[in-house]
């Protein structure tokens, strides 16, 4: 741990004066670099190039306990806590994605409104054309639903409405209250 400590912060200090700091010998600190790695890092390097094929099979997917049970049926005899450790040292996590969910049914029997402004946004005069947008972001409270009513011709807001609505114990929404 001291020569380690030494070996990262070298080129802050003389490794004189940093062994002096650390209370070790400047000559074990030599010995200490001309070491060869042992026989446990030289599995861990082994090991780790086994964890960073599965995990890129696994697109990134497999976490400990999964990468765990992987390198055990590839025939690596490994404890989860060690799997645990590497994939830590080395950045590697699982990457959670979230499937698209559509929200919008187009396909219904419900009546349509008309399209009156048949893509025509512009307005002559005052209150002749407005539009209505809704928007929805879930909140701790709740759904907070957001609907704007602007006037074509000004381009300012008439009227926003915003409401939070919570499910009821009986599971239907119910306002909540409106902002």
């Amino acid at each position: 741990m001291r020569f380690r400590f030494i070996e990262e912060n070298r080129w802050r200090l003389p490794t004189e004066r940093l062994c002096q700091i650390m209370n070790v010998s400047s000559r074990g600190y030599r010995a200490y670099r001309s070491r060869p790695i042992s026989q446990r890092q030289r599995e861990d390097m082994v090991l780790l190039a086994h964890i960073r094929e599965q995990h890129r099979l696994s697109l990134n997917s497999y976490g400990r306990p999964r990468m765990t049970e992987e390198l055990k049926e590839i025939g690596l005899n490994v404890g989860h806590r060690r799997v645990g450790r590497l994939m830590r040292q080395n950045g590697i996590s699982v990457v959670r994605t979230h499937k698209y969910k559509a929200t919008t049914d187009s396909n219904h029997k419900f009546n349509i409104a008309p399209n009156l402004l048949s893509r025509d946004f512009f307005a002559k005069r005052p209150n002749q054309k407005w539009v209505v947008d809704i928007s929805y972001v879930w909140t701790k409270e709740g759904w907070l639903y957001l609907a704007v009513v602007l006037d074509l011709y000004s381009r300012r807001v008439i009227g926003p409405l915003s409401v939070i609505l919570r499910k009821s114990p009986a599971g239907q929404r119910e306002p909540c209250r409106t902002v």
